[in-house]
């Protein structure tokens, strides 16, 4: 079971990561907002890369960006196979994808002398909305992938 959730959640977490990727895209058009380099920096802390001011190479952005939304599928997926479905167990999850993204930007911050990011409860007053709407548009799309996924499991009742 667990062999199978981690190669559902992988690709639940990708499907995922695309479509909030995309949501991202639509909500920067029509709010003017620009790129976030935080994941790259993340990234760059978390594996000893050397972090440049200003704009992160691309790749580091998209490594850290799919990487977490792969890994964070897979724990989607295992919320699936062990019945947690539905819109209860999306909205749990997508608290969940909130406070990965909190943990990993403000612990790996705490490690160096600088933040990537400050707490949301200091974010301007919509940012906290749009990254809530982002996340949630990505853990939608992801959890309708992990359950179809674990109801054609053999041996699932």
């Amino acid at each position: 079971m667990l062999t199978r959730a981690v190669r559902q959640g992988l690709a639940a977490g990708l499907a995922g990561a695309v479509v909030m990727t995309a949501a991202e895209k639509v909500e920067q058009r029509v709010t003017g907002r620009p790129d976030s380099y935080v994941p790259a920096r993340v990234l760059a802390r978390l594996t000893g890369l050397p972090e440049s001011s200003g704009q992160q190479p691309r790749w580091q952005n998209l490594a850290m960006h799919y990487g977490q939304g792969a890994l964070v599928g897979v724990l989607r997926s295992v919320m699936a196979q062990a019945g947690l479905r539905g819109a209860w167990a999306s909205t749990m999850f997508t608290a969940l994808r909130l406070t990965n993204d909190q943990i990993l930007e403000n612990a790996i911050a705490r490690c160096t002398s600088s933040s990537t990011r400050s707490p949301p409860e200091r974010w301007p007053t919509r940012s906290p909305l749009v990254t809530a709407r982002a996340r949630g548009s990505g853990t939608r799309r992801c959890a309708p992938v992990a359950t179809q996924m674990s109801v054609h499991c053999p041996g699932r009742q």
